[in-house]
């Protein structure tokens, strides 16, 4: 079999990238750089990254180009003039028109934070197949893109490492019978960190995480596990299961993904390096297979793989996302845009690394209770929850 397989039977698969300048989208470029044949990329877009986007369309020649941050796209205008067979646009305008115009069967989705939301509401609404890394879409609207992909008859393919495990070993099938989703996460830096020093972790030392190499928020994310409070939250919306058949442990090794205890008591789980380009490819083939030269799990190389409760009291963040899935309503779309602020203010040294959770609990404890909310209703409180979340003093929230 050899590496381009299939491309001799079909041509190559059209995709649009949204956040090609960010880890999901540079991982996704590697993709596509290794396999030409197999995958197209018809358009690329980006927030404000202008140079980074401007070598991406001169290396890969989609034929069209967005840059979110209406300034940055006039200058990327400017520098691509020489390339008429380009379209740049400019704006959420711009990046909605390009998902409802372009030619493609397929959107690879790593815009970051719940500005992507509106973004998979297009590729969904247009009967595309979604790979979605933005977590924050299933977060702040999970039961109706779900409800949206199903009406539509959209693949909608997880790419958080997690949920593709799961995915793979349900074959696809979200729905199948099972006892319970085992959501696996590392710990962190700070897994055997004593809990008396943790106000004074530094951002540096957060953004230092022993496996995998990611962005900002998703690695400080891991520190305090506010990642897999968001996981339990996507778990919910993706495979119907209700909070009490999510079980998160932690897994210091990153080598098993997710596991699926099925109702006869058999487990299945997937196991591989952590690379984020072996689920970003699982999601871009779907519902094939293709080879590809990543390494997989070689057992020879670990003498053991080790599972451990989650303490509580060392992450309890965790417990605000089965709160969230448990109470509905606003309250994932809350979590997410305040854990998304404080991260931020915790990398810019306005707060500690404590002072999230207890910015998030703030956030989390006053958040409207709306029931069935509307599209309209989830941004106006993601709009309030970030402002609550900037408004935090570390005074009020010690």
């Amino acid at each position: 079999m050899s590496p381009e397989y299939g491309a001799a039977e079909r041509p190559p698969r059209s995709y649009l990238l949204l956040g090609s300048t960010g880890s999901i989208g540079t991982s996704t470029l590697d993709i596509q750089a290794a396999h030409p044949r197999r995958f197209r990329p018809v358009g690329l877009a980006a927030h404000s990254s202008v140079e980074k986007l401007e070598d991406q369309v001169r290396r890969f020649r989609p034929s069209w180009a967005v840059l979110v941050d209406e300034e940055a796209s006039r200058s990327l205008r400017r520098r691509l003039s020489d390339l008429s067979d380009v379209r740049v646009l400019g704006g959420t305008s711009g990046l909605l028109e390009m998902i409802a115009a372009a030619p493609c069967d397929l959107v690879v989705h790593g815009i970051s934070g719940a500005a992507g939301l509106r973004a998979s509401v297009a590729a969904l609404e247009r009967g595309l197949a979604l790979a979605l890394a933005n977590k924050e879409s299933l977060v702040v609207a999970g039961e109706r893109l779900v409800r949206l992909a199903r009406e539509r008859g959209a693949p909608l393919l997880p790419v958080d490492s997690e949920h593709s495990a799961i995915f793979q070993c349900l074959g696809g099938e979200p729905q199948r019978r099972f006892r319970r989703l085992i959501l696996t996460g590392s710990g962190g830096p700070f897994v055997d960190r004593p809990l008396h020093s943790f106000d004074s972790i530094r951002p540096e030392e957060a953004l230092r995480h022993p496996n995998w190499t990611m962005g900002a928020r998703i690695t400080v994310g891991s520190a305090t596990m506010m990642n897999k409070a968001l996981e339990v939250i996507e778990a919910h919306h993706l495979f119907g299961a209700e909070p009490e058949r999510i079980h998160v442990v932690i897994h210091r090794q990153s080598i098993v993904h997710s596991m699926v205890e099925y109702e006869d008591g058999s487990v299945l789980a997937q196991l591989g390096p952590p690379d984020m380009k072996v689920p970003i490819h699982v999601a871009m083939c779907w519902p094939e297979r293709a080879e590809t030269s990543y390494v997989g799990f070689d057992p020879r190389l670990f003498a053991k793989l080790s599972f451990e409760e989650r303490s509580a009291e060392r992450f309890p963040a965790v417990d605000l996302g089965y709160r969230a899935v448990r109470e509905g309503g606003v309250l994932g779309a809350a979590l997410n845009a305040a854990d998304e602020i404080a991260v931020q203010r915790f990398l810019a040294g306005e707060i500690s690394f404590t002072d999230i959770q207890r910015v998030n609990e703030r956030v989390f404890e006053s958040a409207p209770r709306v029931i069935n909310p509307d599209l309209e209703e989830l941004v106006e409180v993601d709009r309030w929850a970030r402002a609550e979340a900037q408004q935090c003093l570390p005074s009020s929230i010690s």
